[in-house]
């Protein structure tokens, strides 16, 4: 009797599978891409966003990646000024393919530790040389120490999403960038409430939400685990 009902069960499942598969069509956004179809190789967008807690720690790990399999990388912080508060860039700095640039203030007092939420004329400036930087290293036109160095292979735009959410930066100057890089260069741009022409330019989304935090149980940030 118990196989019969197992039987029955796993036909239910056959039955209703084509019926969830047609319902998910609708209630999801489509995954085929008909610019990128059959597509191979660097050259597209990827876009992290979300309430929760990981959308720089997954582009560093796809950095990390991408300089193991012996490629360049070049990360650009935005809103992310100061030295003390970013451990992985200690990491970063000793690894040859992987350069990064920090832009805007220090936001943490370094008496009271507390974070300065405001918005004045020099994060405006931060940002927008941090996207000319960004546009710079997309077209190709990058120079060390004097002389034409080689392109990147993936450049990363750390937090531009909450950078032109929070009105550092107009999305059109991110979007212009865009346009204009190199067609084989890799782009990821994190942060959080992308506007949605920037969910509409990427050809990856991936939301990462917030279902738990400890930070809300009064646990405080921890070195080398949240920064």
């Amino acid at each position: 009797m118990l196989q019969m009902f197992e039987l029955r069960k796993y036909e239910r499942m056959f039955l209703i599978a084509p019926l969830i598969s047609r319902l998910g069509r609708f209630l999801m956004p489509p995954l085929l891409d008909e610019r990128i179809k059959g597509r191979k190789g660097y050259g597209l967008v990827q876009l992290i966003h979300g309430t929760g807690k990981g959308k720089t720690t997954a582009a560093l790990g796809q950095a990390i990646r991408c300089a193991g399999s012996g490629r360049r990388v070049l990360i650009v912080y935005f809103d992310k000024g100061g030295t003390t508060h970013y451990s992985e860039r200690k990491i970063i700095e000793s690894i040859d393919r992987i350069d990064y640039v920090a832009t805007g203030r220090d936001r943490i007092d370094p008496v009271t530790g507390r974070f300065d939420f405001s918005i004045i004329d020099v994060d405006k400036t931060e940002a927008r040389r941090g996207i000319e930087v960004a546009r710079l290293a997309m077209i190709g036109d990058i120079h060390k120490g004097g002389h034409k160095a080689l392109p990147y292979d993936l450049v990363i735009l750390d937090e531009i999403n909450s950078t032109v959410d929070l009105g550092m930066l107009d999305a059109q100057c991110m979007l212009d960038a865009i346009a204009q890089k190199r067609d084989e260069i890799e782009v990821i741009l994190t942060g959080r409430n992308p506007p949605q022409s920037f969910i509409d330019a990427a050809h990856l989304v991936t939301e990462v939400k917030l279902e738990r935090h400890y930070f809300y149980s009064g646990v405080p940030a921890r070195e080398g685990l949240d920064y």
